[in-house]
């Protein structure tokens, strides 16, 4: 069969059409690599944005550094509990007034919060055990006779706690005070308590031990 020859007229149409369909498909892909690039800047400085979030989520917090217990020696329990906390390094500063501590002796489960009346910066302390704290004409011990903790500082070189803000930062040290005795009617000898010190952002400091199977002195590390 004889091919068809083309007018120099029709190769002209012919060729502006496929012009047309290459300026189409250029402008096409224009756009979508328009659409392309935007979304993918988008996503990047979303997920910029989440993983600085995480990462500050992950670092800050608090950090319990030991956990010790007073009794009244042989034969009786533990009635308070000095939770020793930090902030984790690098982290965001924690305001404790925010902090809620969480514990279980495994019969009974406590949530604790901050009483800004139970606060001493008088360190150093001859008995963490026998801080006290004035309100109004009235002294008691640092260790609430409630459900709530109080705060005795350690270290603070910038002064950046105080009783109705006392906001933890690098460096910082306290003893979270908790009064075992009104809250588990004292903890005696073989249990397991357990619970975490939350923070209002960043991860929590966790308080896990056993009591030994005897009370022989007055002051004993359980944590």
């Amino acid at each position: 069969m004889v091919g068809r020859k083309f007018r120099k007229d029709e190769k002209g149409a012919i060729g502006i059409e496929i012009l047309i369909v290459f300026i189409a498909i250029v402008l096409v892909a224009a756009v979508s690599a328009a659409v392309l690039i935007q979304t993918v800047g988008y996503l990047q400085q979303k997920a910029t944005a989440t993983g600085r979030t995480t990462t500050q989520e992950v670092a800050s917090g608090l950090k319990v550094a030991k956990v010790m217990g007073h009794t009244s020696g042989v034969g009786g329990v533990i009635d308070k509990l000095a939770v020793f906390v930090e902030p984790n390094t690098g982290g965001q500063d924690v305001d404790l007034s925010k902090v809620t501590i969480t514990l279980t002796d495994g019969e009974k489960q406590v949530v604790l919060t901050y009483n800004s009346s139970y606060y001493n910066e008088s360190y150093p302390y001859s008995d963490i055990f026998d801080v006290s704290v004035t309100t109004g004409n009235t002294t008691e011990n640092i260790y609430p006779q409630a459900y709530e903790f109080g705060i005795i500082v350690l270290q603070d070189v910038d002064e950046s706690l105080s009783n109705e803000t006392p906001v933890m930062n690098t460096g910082d040290k306290v003893i979270l005070a908790i009064n075992a005795s009104y809250i588990f009617g004292g903890i005696e000898e073989r249990t397991k308590v357990s619970g975490e010190v939350r923070p209002e952002h960043g991860a929590p400091g966790i308080i896990e031990f056993t009591t030994p199977p005897a009370y022989t002195v007055n002051v004993i590390e359980v944590q």
